[in-house]
């Protein structure tokens, strides 16, 4: 059972979400020889204060 963990930044729309959970498991069924059934897949949001490149928050510019 492949299952996949993305984070995101906040601010993408369910439409979204139901868009990139469809692609993924396509891709993995297509690569993996699994069925969709077999997929899951984590979503998790992270807010801007919550999440720093290069030292930096990405809430400050980045």
């Amino acid at each position: 059972m492949p299952i996949i963990e993305v984070h995101l930044l906040e601010g993408r729309t369910v439409e979204q979400k139901r868009e990139l959970a469809g692609q993924l498991t396509d891709a993995v069924c297509r690569t993996l020889g699994t069925r969709p059934e077999q997929v899951r897949i984590i979503l998790s949001e992270m807010r801007k204060e919550d999440y720093a490149i290069a030292g930096r928050l990405v809430c400050d510019g980045n």
